[in-house]
């Protein structure tokens, strides 16, 4: 404790962990007492510290985050500038003015020092440690410090991780000033001074610490494209400044880039490739001591402060993704090797595919996958082949960024090996910010700069150029994109003219300008042919789910009539998944949205694609999204424990449809915690070798399990082949007993639902903070888990989204750093890119968190609106509707004045009923029975069953509109296409039908036709009516009135 007296009056802060952290108290008239303040800030805490002389205030802290104090309460709503010399000195209400509970007591954490420093050592991140206290330096004892405090140490310099901590100098006989507290760090603090800290009591110390932490105080590539890219930049004495190296090389370039996680060095570019700093540098040469592939420790010997001569500033462009690379051919073709730790090995190609591939290429700067095919080209060679299968959408920067499973497959041989041959470094052409390398955004490379293409007259001949020159079959769509999408930065082509026939854009008319006329032009976009894909969504992997298919820039789902395990055999093997397990009918994995895209589809299984079987046309259906089809496919893979409870018991895995035991030869204690983890019961659990949880009766799927301390899923680890037969008897079957337990669900939560394979995707969205359920912590269920959202580029689009998915309106705000509490649990996704018009927030670009990038102080949440849309906002598969209205929660006057109208009218109603019933009396006197009446009813159904059959001949459907786009998108053309709705399905420019109506109009006729006989029509009718089937209609009776 510190007290301090100024004239009459003392301070002091109590019940502290040291001498510079308490409560809040002021001596004043004798008597000691509290300060009450419920806007306490950081600047009224730095008074309190420099005023102790206790350093700069670390946290204002409030409501008794010290323990409640006793006496009256001295000051309160005090408001500080930071400048006073006294706490009493800043604006208040007056001594005494106001008795405040002491659970609203204020407190302080000072740093107790000024400054921070290694000295002494070999480079700025190593070296004795010492604290500045007041004006004067002071030595901190070894006892007084542990690794973990290091840690702290050498994270707070930006010098990496701590390596060691060494006894430094004997003290004897020397009188240098000795810091007075014990140092106990947890090591995850970001601050020395927020560490706890006790007072050491003896005087005496023999030696000081001498820190040595990895890092030189930090790199950072400077003015690039991206983070790994750019002008090398060095952080020495706090001071940011270029690094200018005489001998800077590729492998200097390449141990850096390493050092970073940016993967490879690509080339060190020359000239004025990257703008210049802020015109200080750092003179020195870089090297790397290597310690097996861990580069850590980088430093820079012979610093010095001077001019740097033109061209020995260093540069480099990194690939930006770490542990894929080709050897064996040239820079953009040849074998695939990926790193596993520190070891380099080939890739099978059992599982290699063009989306891989071209994820691979796109990694290396090597454009995208031309041929995967390659013979005996480039196998030669030895050392591990990897199993990893990455299974690709296609969009992603790096190859680890795509589903890995490992777990299971065969082995294979070097000259089995994956091999790749890429467009190369010329290319100058791609797509950005679509579903595929195949459609989005034109940009073009110039002077190895990607850059922005405007016209203001892009046509579908245009993008013909663009989709031939990518090899994405043909144009399909040509459109300016919408403001929410436009580019920003340097502009390389505009007024573009083609022909339509030429092989590359460069080779059509086009004119180069380094600036954006205003009003003259707008960035252009295609989707081309090549674009088509297709996923499953709302299972709890990526091999089951809901059928949906992306065409003409839009996802769309499939329909269930004559749906069955050859089509579904096609999207297995289409997606990787191996083969069907079940066709499931009638929406089994929920409901999807926007447009249908297949009816009637008919696969023999043979089939390389969905859109190879026979179908009705593009768009053409007679369906609701109640009958979406899903599929379940054999290598759809889930874990349970068994006959224990739902974290102890025998350990199951559930592969070719059914569940089997897994052996435990060579089973480890590090694969009980990646299970215990992976099913979110704890962080740790011990194999159980008692046999406690009985013998399974199933397969025995899988023997030899190898897991690594980098792995956080089963499915990466390496084992034998899948094989009912692999434990030898059930005595080799795997027991595992966790040490946590899964969270009880209240009766609120979903009973089935998310762990039904039949959820919404709305069902597995929550927000965890206000009451609402609109406003807190983003979450996410997956994989049989809650989990969160890393906030990094976590933006308003984001919120959007989300709060459109909730029924909770538009984003008020997209909050970060945990703003409503930090969760638990996996943290699933990060840099998730939504453009704010997705209806799901899997529809999101975003990136699977596998790395160690963010923990849960880092998550997302959202403050929603609360207001709720009384119609569906535009999406790219709806038609063009009126803006929608808002309206917001009823209340309680309302609700009783709507029941109050609704029981008058009943009231009114049966008044009339029995007045008509006496008149109906009155006319049954004159007449028993009137024919008349008869026929006017058989008329008037006739009447209106011809007029529904007459609308058969409605005129043909028009082609989707470039309005049924995303909204906000400008339809510049379209490809022409076939008009009819022929069974091929085969045609690249294929028209589209519009739904004419919702199904809530559907639901709003049903009590009328179900006074008209009539049933779903036959095949020959649907067929015949194409006009009809667009609108999304079931029934032929409930077209009319």
């Amino acid at each position: 404790m510190v007290t301090l007296l100024e004239g009459a009056d003392e301070l002091r802060l109590s019940n502290g962990t040291g001498r510079c952290s308490g409560r809040v108290e002021i001596k004043h008239e004798g008597q000691w007492g509290t300060v009450c303040d419920g806007d306490w800030t950081i600047k009224d805490a730095d008074v309190v510290c420099k005023q102790l002389r206790c350093g700069s205030a670390v946290q204002a802290l409030s409501r008794a985050s010290f323990g409640e104090g006793s006496g009256p309460t001295w000051l309160y709503r005090v408001h500080c500038h930071g400048d006073e010399s006294a706490l009493w000195n800043c604006s208040h209400t007056g001594w005494g003015a106001f008795t405040c509970p002491h659970y609203f007591d204020i407190g302080v954490i000072c740093s107790g020092f000024s400054g921070l420093s290694l000295t002494g050592g070999d480079t700025a991140c190593s070296g004795h440690l010492q604290v500045k206290q007041e004006e004067t330096w002071a030595m901190v004892c070894l006892s007084h410090t542990d690794f973990k405090t290091a840690s702290v140490i050498c994270n707070e310099l930006e010098c990496g991780q701590a390596v060691d901590i060494l006894r430094g100098t004997h003290f004897g006989k020397r009188q240098e000033l000795i810091w007075q507290e014990e140092f106990h760090c947890v090591g995850n603090e970001t601050h020395l001074a927020h560490c706890p800290r006790m007072l050491h009591h003896s005087e005496t110390c023999s030696h000081d610490v001498r820190v040595v932490c990895s890092g030189y105080g930090g790199y950072r590539l400077a003015n690039g494209s991206n983070t790994c890219s750019g002008r090398v930049e060095l952080l020495h004495g706090g001071t940011w400044a270029t690094l200018c190296d005489y001998l800077w090389d590729l492998p200097a370039a390449n141990a850096l880039c390493q050092q970073l996680d940016c993967g490879v060095a690509l080339l060190i570019p020359g000239g004025e490739s990257f703008t210049k700093g802020n015109g200080s540098f750092w003179n020195g040469t870089f090297s790397c001591k290597k310690n097996g592939s861990h580069l850590r420790h980088c430093p820079v010997h012979v610093l010095g402060h001077d001019e740097c001569p033109a061209g020995n500033d260093a540069r480099v462009v990194c690939s930006g993704c770490p542990g894929g690379r080709l050897v064996n051919g040239t820079t953009c073709s040849g074998r695939v090797e990926i790193r596993h730790g520190d070891t380099w090995g080939s890739l099978c190609r059992s599982h290699w595919n063009l989306q891989a591939a071209s994820v691979l290429c796109r990694q290396l700067n090597c454009g995208y996958a031309k041929s995967i095919q390659t013979g005996d080209h480039f196998v030669d060679g030895n050392g591990p082949v990897w199993r990893d299968a990455f299974h690709c959408e296609g969009t992603e920067s790096c190859l680890w960024d795509c589903a890995q499973v490992t777990l299971g497959n065969p082995s294979c041989s070097i000259r089995e090996a994956a091999t790749v041959i890429c467009s190369g470094l010329a290319e100058s052409l791609r797509l950005s910010g679509g579903e595929s390398r195949c459609d989005g955004r034109l940009e073009v490379s110039l002077h190895g700069t990607w850059s922005r293409v405007l016209d203001d007259d892009w046509d579908i001949k245009d993008a013909h150029v663009v989709c031939r020159q990518l090899q994405c079959g043909i144009a399909q769509k040509a459109y300016y994109l919408p403001r929410s999408e436009r580019g920003v930065g340097l502009v390389g082509l505009r007024s573009v003219q083609c022909a339509g026939n030429e092989t590359q854009l460069m080779l059509c008319k086009t004119s180069h300008s380094q600036t954006v006329p205003t009003g003259v032009a707008e960035d252009v976009g295609v989707i081309c042919s090549g674009s088509r894909q297709i996923r499953l969504v709302n299972g709890t992997n990526r091999c089951a789910g809901r059928v949906e298919l992306y065409h003409y820039g839009i996802w769309g789902t499939v329909c269930d009539d004559n749906w069955d395990l050859p089509d579904a055999n096609v999207v297995c093997k289409q997606l990787g998944c191996g083969h069907a397990i079940k066709a499931f009918v009638s929406a089994h994995y929920g409901e999807g949205s926007g447009q249908i895209w297949l009816d009637d589809v008919n696969c023999t299984g043979a089939e390389s694609d969905l859109w190879s079987c026979p179908f009705r046309a593009w768009g053409q259906h007679n369906c609701q999204h109640k009958e979406d089809a899903g599929v379940l496919c054999s290598e759809f893979l889930a874990l349970r424990l068994v006959d224990g409870n739902d974290c102890a018991g025998r350990l199951e895995v559930f592969y070719n449809g059914t569940w089997g035991s897994i052996c435990s030869n060579r089973m480890s204690q590090l694969i009980a915690t990646i299970v215990c983890k992976h099913l979110n019961c704890g962080d740790g659990g011990e194999i159980a070798r008692d046999f406690t949880y009985g013998r399974g009766s199933g397969p025995t799927w899988l023997d030899h399990i190898e897991c690594t301390e980098q792995h956080s899923l089963l499915w990466q680890c390496q084992s034998d082949p899948w094989n009912p037969h692999s434990c030898d008897n059930r005595a080799e079957e795997t027991h595992i007993s966790c040490t946590g337990r899964k969270e009880v669900k209240s009766p609120a939560t979903f009973s089935e639902c998310p762990n039904s394979t039949s959820c919404s995707d709305k069902e597995k969205l929550r927000v965890i903070g206000r009451e609402d359920g609109c406003s807190g912590r983003v979450e996410i269920w997956h994989q049989g888990s809650w989990g969160t959202v890393c906030d990094d580029s976590w933006d308003i689009a984001d919120a959007n989204v989300v709060c459109r998915q909730l029924g909770c309106g538009s984003a008020v705000s997209a909050l970060s750093e945990a703003a409503f509490g930090e969760g638990s649990g996996p943290i699933w996704l990060e840099k998730v890119h939504c453009k704010g018009t997705e209806l799901s927030l899997w529809d999101c670009p975003a990136k699977p968190l596998f790395s160690k990038n963010c923990d849960h102080k880092e998550d997302a949440a959202v403050d929603c609106s609360g207001m709720t849309e009384m119609t569906a906002s535009p999406t790219r598969s709806d038609p063009p509707r009126h803006p929608a209205t808002e309206k917001t929660r009823i209340s309680t006057p309302v609700i009783i004045c709507i029941f109050l109208g609704a029981l008058l009218c009943l009231v009114l109603a049966i008044l009339a009923g029995q007045i008509q019933s006496a008149r109906a009396q009155q006319r049954g006197s004159r007449a028993s029975y009137d024919p008349f009446s008869e026929v006017v009813y058989e008329e008037i159904n006739y009447n209106l069953m011809m007029e529904k059959q007459g609308m058969t001949g409605l005129p043909e459907v028009s082609p989707l509109p470039g309005s049924a786009l995303e909204d906000g998108y400008d339809d510049v053309a379209e490809a022409p296409g076939p008009q009819d709705a022929s069974l091929s399905g085969q045609n690249e420019q294929e028209f589209i039908g519009i739904p004419e109506e919702s199904d809530r109009i559907k639901d709003s006729q049903t009590d009328w036709s179900s006074n008209v006989s009539g049933s779903r029509t036959s095949e020959s009718e649907r067929h015949s009516s194409p006009a009809l089937e667009d609108m999304g209609y079931n029934n032929i009776e409930e077209l009319g009135h």
